[in-house]
């Protein structure tokens, strides 16, 4: 059965932590706008990623950047490719720190559907001297093309040309402008959504965060406390499915089963919480509710 939802929800750390602790095969494919990106898995393993045409490692970090769209798993469906090889703990840790650099790049650059344009010299004194890199960025910011346009047209991720242009922008060499057809007023505040944001790449301001709890426990290495995390998050799912949250018939075989993973039970705890919790819903609110709990806790059956 496929599995979908909202990025805002859940975003990519998450939720191919769910399946990857489930060891099921399979692909995501996201979209935001006009974007499509896919991330296959085998055995729960991350083995090739594509974002336009950006592959491997460099599409998983500009994927986990993404706070809006939505996600589809489809089951069974594999690559023939192999572009990622580092484990999946490793590259979602690299992911999150590229997150956390963010909150410095943000302050010079407010998204990546910014357009960054060239400073006149006129009367600067001294030498200007470009890496490689740096020449290359210059060469397409002409004043039309947006960050991602740039990192399209260069074949490198978003990332890697916002790092650039910070210190370009840092060396007055180049200013980044409103994105086009942005709006003047500032946007509406958004409603707080469960779980910490990730920062996006287009469309709005970078937001200050971090990794996932559960991500964090798991590069850590702490399989039990992984397992913890996910039995809250069934929890929190469940209450609002069941639209009661506090419920004690909810709360209950929540604390029950912390107790089966104190024990050194693993993963069958969680599922076990998940059909309990699956009843308990149909009773509170029939099988509609149940059945979309169930849709949304699918990958760890």
């Amino acid at each position: 059965m496929s599995f979908q939802g909202s990025l805002n929800e859940l975003p990519l750390s998450d939720i191919v932590q769910l399946v990857a602790v489930s060891g099921k095969t399979g692909m995501f494919s996201m979209t935001r706008a006009s974007e499509k990106g896919y991330v296959y898995l085998q055995n729960g393993h991350i083995t090739h990623a594509k974002l336009g045409e950006v592959e491997g490692e460099d599409a998983i970090y500009a994927l986990a950047l993404w706070n809006q769209g939505t996600f589809q798993f489809s089951p069974g469906v594999e690559s023939e490719a192999r572009t990622i090889s580092r484990s999946n703990t490793n590259l979602l840790l690299e992911a999150a720190r590229r997150s956390d650099e963010w909150k410095i790049l943000s302050r010079k650059i407010p998204g990546t559907d910014s357009v960054p344009v060239l400073v006149s010299r006129e009367g600067a004194n001294g030498p200007v001297t470009l890496t490689p890199l740096e020449w290359r960025v210059v060469t397409k910011a002409d004043g039309q093309r947006s960050i991602d346009e740039i990192a399209r047209a260069l074949k490198t991720s978003a990332f890697d040309i916002a790092k650039t242009l910070y210190g370009l922008v840092t060396a007055e060499l180049v200013e980044i402008g409103r994105p086009r057809g942005a709006a003047r007023t500032a946007p509406e505040p958004r409603a707080p959504v469960s779980g910490p944001a990730i920062p996006p790449l287009t469309g709005q301001s970078i937001p200050v965060s971090t990794h996932s709890g559960a991500f964090h426990a798991l590069s850590k290495g702490d399989e039990k406390r992984s397992l913890q995390i996910l039995c809250t998050k069934v929890k929190q799912e469940a209450e609002a499915a069941a639209g009661a949250p506090g419920d004690a018939t909810i709360d209950r075989p929540y604390r029950s089963a912390l107790q089966e993973l104190d024990r050194g039970r693993g993963l069958d705890v969680v599922r076990d919480l998940i059909r309990t919790l699956e009843e308990t819903i149909e009773r509170l609110r029939g099988p509609v509710a149940a059945r979309g709990f169930r849709e949304k806790m699918n990958p760890l059956l």
